[in-house]
């Protein structure tokens, strides 16, 4: 039995062309800067998104954790959204290791606007921690993989200007966002003091993120990254998986998006669950199920014919388009998703 994963975007397998770069990387020791892979790796990642250097990592939380602790220093406060990977999915990390207020605040859609930031902004008194950082999350994983509209970041980045703080993107799936607005990923990420990003979300790679920012930051970011144990040795050999991704997986994201579109509109067709194809912007896709429908048993009977979806909330499940799922895989869970809620219900 085909078994069609569509937990995550991470859940891909490096192809034969991209196991070989692997194989045939060149390396060396990347704490003492001495990784000729990673190296191309970083100055490649800092150029397509407009800044002046990266910094490989193992993992987008380390990315994200480097980053928060890089921009603040312990007792700063930090203004997100609600649903962000960073408040929900990281282990109260920004607290335990970095002294970091996360303070996060409702918005609808997951997309912050100034209008709800602004009033957030706490003024300097000595009984408040210090407002020091606006962080985004763009594509949003709990939203659906909504994307921030072009004209918005900008305002945003004005009101982080205006009051002297620091304007961070988690950008895990940034390329999705680019794919989706049709423009360079430096447009979006070069509006940024800094960023993460993560190879092995979309594009494919087994392993690794990037912190990416300024020269004077990523040098400090590197410094961090040691303390956080995050220091690899000969790591031009996974940094070789990411670098094949950004030549040849980065195009083909917007397929990913058709697919999930697809799936989307396949579902609602069926009148069964509560699901709007228009809302599908990226590779996410959350359904939400009928409420006789009890989420833990209906993925379970899902796997047991051979399709993966991962439980999403109270009552809904989530679903993934990635480059190892093809039309064909889209139709057949299509019609296994539907099936499974009749026989349920």
């Amino acid at each position: 039995m085909k078994i069609i994963d569509l937990r995550s975007d991470t859940v891909t397998l490096p192809s034969i062309s991209m196991r070989r770069a692997m194989s045939e990387a060149n390396v060396g020791d990347d704490v003492f800067e001495g990784d000729p892979t990673v190296k191309a790796l970083e100055e490649k990642t800092a150029a397509l998104l407009g800044h002046e250097a990266a910094l490989f990592v193992p993992s987008g939380t380390m990315a994200n954790q480097i980053s928060l602790r890089m921009l603040t220093v312990p007792g700063d406060e930090i203004l997100c959204e609600t649903g962000t990977h960073i408040v929900n999915y990281e282990v109260a990390a920004a607290s335990a290791l970095s002294g970091i207020q996360l303070t996060p605040i409702e918005a609808p859609n997951g997309i912050l606007t100034p209008e709800l930031i602004e009033p957030r902004i706490r003024p300097e008194n000595i009984h408040h921690p210090n407002t020091a950082v606006i962080a985004l999350e763009n594509t949003h994983n709990r939203a659906g993989g909504r994307v921030y509209p072009m004209e918005l970041i900008p305002r945003i980045k004005n009101l982080a200007v205006k009051y002297g703080l620091k304007f961070y993107l988690d950008g895990a799936r940034i390329w999705n966002a680019a794919a989706f607005h049709k423009v360079p990923l430096a447009e979006i990420a070069g509006q940024f003091d800094a960023l993460s990003v993560c190879f092995s979300k979309g594009l494919g790679a087994p392993v690794g993120s990037a912190v990416v920012s300024s020269k004077a930051l990523i040098r400090k970011a590197r410094r961090i990254r040691k303390m956080f144990g995050g220091g690899m040795r000969q790591a031009g050999i996974i940094a070789a998986g990411a670098l094949y991704a950004l030549d040849h997986n980065l195009d083909r994201i917007s397929e990913d998006h058709r697919r999930a579109g697809k799936l989307a509109a396949n579902i609602a067709e069926s009148g069964i669950f509560e699901i709007n194809p228009h809302d599908i912007e990226t590779n996410i896709v959350v359904i939400k199920l009928p409420p006789r429908l009890n989420v833990e048993e209906f993925c379970g009977n899902l796997a047991s014919k051979g399709t993966l979806v991962v439980p999403f909330g109270a009552g809904k499940v989530r679903a993934v388009a990635h480059l190892d799922i093809s039309d064909n895989d889209i139709e057949t869970a299509s019609g296994i998703i539907i099936d499974t809620a009749k026989s349920l219900l």
